[in-house]
């Protein structure tokens, strides 16, 4: 296969910061437990995350090229593998501050960079498509295996055991494997590099991209869908916890199911990219996930869990839940790989750059919210309110499809 190890090395990046960046759901948790956090006050992680995410994107994406894009992952590499060795010595909440704000900025790095990529490895655009589908499917590969991982680690029968931070030993070498290997492979980054402008020029690129109407319905969409996939994520873990009182292991087994529905979804968007319109993959999913939230939050009501319930003998619902991130899945790297294919490849690095930011805004934000609704009302209504960004991203989706690009030279 061409390209076949930096294909290889790619995957491997996304799913070591798969890992790291999904675990706040379960983060928040277990600081709840541990230090007394409130949800509101636990639900600032995803800031402490996201933020970073935001602002180090936006500053990074026009001249990324320039830093280079293998240096920029090594960088990002070699920051959280040194702040993974330092976390089982924490006994601060806010050490968990500083590790998501690392992660952040080191994750800021790595997206762009692999968003960048793509289009380096790809010869065609249903190419371009089929790997995005695959790679975002191997990203919740790598949140399943960070949620079983960190499950490994907990002790039911002692809520207040700090020995789950031991997790972060094994996070620490997968992040310094993964730096080795990406240190050892070659990337031909010529194409990604205008030569004909300077950084001022490269500033240029990057706010051009907002003169484009297509451009703003996609980072609206791209808004719109992190909102609802962080909300969903974040607090499935609290939500099977709380509202279905389930044991702490069993609840974040249940963001490993979300996420193994999540990356079957991805996959599946693969193969379907190539077959469908992505529109019509797009409309197909929202309405899906909208009808599955109508159909299974009132299953979570009254429900009755009896002791020493596990996942042989659960009611349906606890199945139930996590599987609708099937439905949700496609989206993202349906409208991600649609936006990159319509423009040239030395604006991908300032294109993903605008990703990331509208994406880490829309987590936040969803997070946040979520957190609110669910501490001052009840799980369910904060997850019934994923409705109304649902239908603003079919709509935004449908004006997205309508338009078109024609790049300046």
């Amino acid at each position: 296969m061409k390209n076949f190890n930096i294909k290889a090395v790619l995957f491997l990046n996304y799913f070591v910061f798969a890992i790291l960046l999904n675990s706040v759901g379960t983060v928040i948790l277990q600081v709840q437990q541990n230090f007394g956090i409130s949800k509101s006050s636990a639900s600032v992680l995803e800031g402490f995350k996201d933020l970073p995410i935001a602002i180090c994107s936006f500053i990074l994406a026009s001249f990324l090229p320039k830093i280079g894009i293998k240096n920029s992952m090594l960088i990002a590499l070699f920051l959280v593998s040194c702040m993974c060795f330092v976390m089982p010595f924490t006994s601060e909440f806010w050490f968990f501050k500083l590790l998501f704000a690392i992660v952040g900025i080191s994750f800021a790095l790595i997206k762009i960079s692999v968003f960048t990529s793509i289009g380096l490895v790809t010869e065609t655009d249903k190419e371009h498509s089929s790997f995005m589908g695959f790679l975002e499917g191997f990203f919740m590969i790598g949140v399943l295996a960070g949620n079983v991982l960190f499950s490994l680690f907990i002790d039911d029968h002692n809520p207040k055991s700090t020995q789950w931070l031991n997790v972060y030993w094994v996070l620490g070498a997968l992040s310094a494997v993964s730096f080795l290997f990406l240190f050892f492979s070659k990337l031909n980054e010529s194409e990604a590099r205008s030569e004909k402008t300077d950084l001022l020029g490269d500033l240029r690129n990057s706010i051009s991209l907002f003169s484009y109407k297509k451009v703003l319905f996609f980072l609206l969409c791209a808004f719109l869908f992190v909102l609802v996939e962080q909300s969903f994520q974040t607090w499935t873990p609290t939500f099977y916890k709380e509202i279905l009182k389930l044991p702490t292991s069993m609840s974040i087994q249940a963001g490993a199911v979300l996420a193994g529905a999540f990356a079957l979804g991805r996959f599946l968007s693969g193969f379907f990219s190539k077959k469908f319109s992505w529109i019509y993959v797009v409309s197909f999913c929202v309405i899906g996930f909208a009808a599955s939230i109508l159909l299974v939050l009132p299953l979570t009501h009254n429900i009755k869990i009896n002791e020493g319930t596990g996942w042989f003998n659960a009611p349906l619902v606890v199945y139930l839940f996590p599987l609708m991130g099937g439905l949700l899945a496609p989206i993202y790297p349906s409208i991600n790989s649609v936006i990159l294919a319509s423009i040239p490849k030395y604006l991908h690095s300032a294109m993903s750059g605008l990703i990331v930011v509208f994406s880490a805004i829309g987590g936040t934000i969803g997070s946040m919210i979520t957190g609110f609704v669910f501490q001052e009302f009840s799980g369910q209504q904060a997850f019934y309110l994923s409705l109304i960004p649902l239908s603003l991203l079919i709509i935004s989706a449908i004006f997205m499809n309508k338009l078109k690009i024609n790049p300046k030279k």
